[in-house]
């Protein structure tokens, strides 16, 4: 019985994963479940293993679809949120929101991590996916990581060894792999000026995305040289709409909820656009969000 293992972990019982991911879709999960440190990550998901009980690693919930009606247990790492600084060398835990650490990026006088400043993921996951935005991404800044393999080690990976490409990573291909910290190499720089170039990007964000809505950020990779945004708002899709899944009138590389979507919606909604794309352009989008099924 899973309660007589995790009796003293900090967990949930049948509770609705809305407000965990950014899509705010109604989803359940049988047990959500915080371990505090990197110990009690491993013997939970040793204990899982042996089990046979399915399991997802969910960091913010802000790039992802969440396609199942239920999940069976959700561990969540944002309990794993230690930061160290030494000089220009930053090390944080999965759980730390990247948001956060660029802000205290920041308020040290480091730069690299202006580029974060809107992003609204873990530390963990936006590694695993590369996250990036203004033409920057974590593979430029990161020295390594350290990982819990499947067999439950933990191992040092340099960023060499992590095969960063855009919006991807060994760690994306290998999801038995398990990002527990990373190791920042960034440099110097006075924190009026961090501050200034990280204000300009928020008011574009603000100015050019739709903030006030649920949403998981960019829905497709943008093709080579083009603007995934701009073929898609060309061919007159912004604000097209099935159920409550809707393309912004905001931004046309964006899905929002309108409040009742479902997963089947949006992924309803992506489909179309693929294909009026494939039709207009002969372009194949490929997806920038996971569905996790």
């Amino acid at each position: 019985m899973i309660e007589n293992f995790i009796n003293n972990y900090e967990y949930y019982k049948n509770i609705s994963l809305k407000k965990y991911n950014t899509y705010r879709l109604d989803v359940m999960c049988d047990y959500l479940v915080y371990p505090k440190n990197i110990e009690e990550l491993i013997e939970l998901i040793k204990y899982l293993k042996e089990n046979n009980i399915n399991y997802l690693i969910l960091g913010n919930g802000s790039n992802v679809i969440l396609a199942r009606p239920s999940f069976d247990v959700v561990i969540k790492l944002d309990r794993l949120n230690k930061i160290k600084i030494n000089n220009n060398i930053v090390v944080a835990e999965a759980g730390v929101s990247l948001i956060n650490l660029a802000n205290v990026c920041m308020n040290n006088n480091l730069n690299g991590l202006s580029f974060a400043g809107g992003i609204p993921g873990l530390v963990g996951a936006s590694t695993a996916m590369n996250a990036g935005a203004y033409k920057e991404d974590m593979a430029s800044i990161i020295k390594e990581i350290k990982v819990i393999t499947p067999n439950l080690d933990i191992v040092t990976m340099t960023s060499d060894e992590l095969n960063f490409t855009y919006r991807n990573s060994y760690l994306k291909e290998h999801k038995d792999y398990i990002c527990v910290e990373v190791t920042f190499e960034l440099e110097h720089m006075g924190k009026d000026k961090i501050k200034e170039v990280m204000d300009n990007r928020r008011q574009r964000r603000i100015s050019s995305q739709p903030l006030d809505m649920p949403s998981a950020g960019s829905v497709f990779r943008n093709p080579d040289g083009l603007s995934a945004g701009k073929l898609i708002e060309d061919i007159g899709l912004k604000g097209y709409t099935i159920g409550g899944a809707q393309i912004s009138e905001k931004h046309a590389n964006f899905i929002v909820n309108n409040g009742n979507a479902t997963y089947e919606d949006i992924i309803s909604l992506i489909n179309y656009i693929k294909e009026k794309i494939k039709d207009n352009y002969n372009i194949n989008l490929i997806l920038e969000q996971e569905i996790i099924r």
